[in-house]
């Protein structure tokens, strides 16, 4: 039997699909973060996941209502984690941290803390961020440039793994005896004068139990792909389907090993968005209702509001199906069903958005279900990847991407909380273990990912 698969929950309080926020029972107040954060985090071990994960984002505004409504107010990731260290025992705990703004030694500190605290079940996301409003909330002109950013960002790992080196493992003594309670010739400094980053040490923090904390890396560049491959454990990537992912695992498997690492030492991880239920219809029945949620110009005084993006429209919608000269379907209403004839003439990108709600909703062209205008537009305007149907359906899909060679494991995004959760947990997780693609073992987050032990920086001479 294969290895078990990395499979771990991508955190959004407020649901990873924009309309989730607002389906029956749903999670909707950010106030209400912690009691959701705790029933996750017990579900989430109990079913033997890797990790939670907490993505970030740096600042907010009213077009994120629309977007990416989870965005808006959230938890800041470090104290998320730090939160539920104290009611986890074994699930590991990934924080993101911005290298752009963030500074090393203290970044270094709280993750390092956080792993003593949790017995070796830290992790931290490594972003450099695409957020112009962040640089003024850092007291920034611009958000530097790509090329300024990953230069950076590179220093910062080679600080933070120095600080996390500061304690030789042997350097806590605590002979009662001989009143000796360190062995001074193993407090390091970290001693690193970069460009971007200066940072003296030795970190006042014990050395971690993991020694080095695993990073996780996500991007697209050639640069991120570069930092993901020299220096990450977990490269999160996104990919339409097995093949491409499959080659860009492979790529970032040659790039670790051009770069010194055996290929196998850097783990690809790929979202996923499951919407599960007790059989496939009624998963369907879940993907159609979030559809008919997500706000759309439909007469209800939506598009006159702050944000709004343009193209959820019905004319937005007929413009990208090449529906040009149809006087009588422009002023068709959001509801009304779209006809076969009319479907026909679709152009590509369309013709795609049709034939992704009816595999996804259930529903088809006439008959007592028609496919409606309204979830068209939803669809094409918020597109997601939804993963859909019972635990069978759950659990092929992610073999299949195993087999293909496009992914050493999954982010399990919700698209609403903490229900799709519970589903998830309640009926997906117990198939995936069945078939031997979920249960990693060992007492560290290294050991979970079956990660090698971390290179070492060889930190400065002893503090003396």
């Amino acid at each position: 039997m294969s290895e078990p698969l990395i499979i771990g929950a991508m955190v959004r309080t407020l649901g990873a699909y924009p309309s989730g926020w607002r389906h029956p029972g749903a999670h909707a107040d950010p106030l209400g973060d912690a009691a959701v954060l705790r029933r996750i985090a017990r579900l989430g071990e109990d079913a033997g996941l890797d990790y939670l994960f907490f993505g970030d984002w740096l600042a907010t505004g009213p077009d994120l209502e629309f977007r990416d409504p989870y965005l808006l107010a959230r938890i800041d990731p470090l104290s998320a984690v730090l939160y539920l260290a104290g009611v986890t025992e074994r699930i590991g705990l990934i924080a993101t941290v911005n290298s752009t703004y963030a500074d090393p030694y203290a970044t270094a500190r709280a993750t390092a803390s956080l792993d003593v605290l949790t017995g070796g079940r830290a992790g931290v996301n490594l972003v450099t961020g695409a957020e112009p409003r962040a640089a003024a909330n850092h007291g920034r002109d611009a958000h530097a440039d790509n090329a300024a950013r990953y230069d950076r960002a590179e220093e910062f790992v080679r600080a933070l793994r120095l600080l996390w080196e500061s304690w030789d493992e042997d350097a806590w003594r605590a002979d009662a005896a001989s009143g000796v309670l360190i062995d001074s010739d193993g407090l390091r400094g970290a001693a690193f004068d970069g460009a971007h980053v200066r940072v003296d040490g030795p970190l006042n923090v014990a050395r971690p139990p993991q020694s080095h904390l695993p990073l996780v890396h996500a991007g697209t560049s050639a640069r991120s792909r570069a930092l993901a491959a020299a220096e990450a454990d977990l490269a999160l990537i996104a990919a339409a389907d097995p093949a491409s992912a499959a080659a860009t695992r492979a790529e970032l498997r040659a790039l670790a090993a051009a770069s010194g690492r055996e290929p196998g030492d850097v783990k690809v991880v790929v979202p996923v968005l499951p919407v599960v239920a007790e059989t496939d219809a009624a998963a369907r029945a879940i993907v159609d209702h979030l559809l008919l949620l997500v706000p759309i110009d439909d007469g209800s005084g939506h598009a006159g509001r702050e944000g709004f993006p343009a193209n959820r429209s019905l004319a937005s919608f007929l413009d990208i199906a090449g529906v040009a000269a149809d006087h009588v379907v422009r002023r068709a209403s959001v509801d009304d069903p779209v006809s076969a004839a009319v479907a026909g003439t679709f152009d590509e990108p369309a013709a795609r958005t049709l034939e992704l709600v009816r595999r996804q909703t259930g529903r088809d062209l006439g008959g007592p279900h028609p496919v409606t205008w309204r979830l068209l537009i939803a669809a094409h305007a918020v597109p997601a990847a939804f993963v859909v149907g019972g635990p069978t359906a759950i659990a092929d899909h992610f073999e299949a991407w195993r087999d293909a060679g496009a992914a050493d494991g999954f982010n399990v995004l919700s698209a609403f909380q903490p229900a799709q959760f519970e589903a998830f947990t309640r009926l997906a997780a117990p198939e995936l273990k069945r078939r031997g693609l979920l249960g990693s073992s060992g007492e560290t987050l290294r050991d979970r990912l079956g990660l090698a032990a971390p290179r070492l920086a060889r930190a400065a001479a002893p503090v003396g």
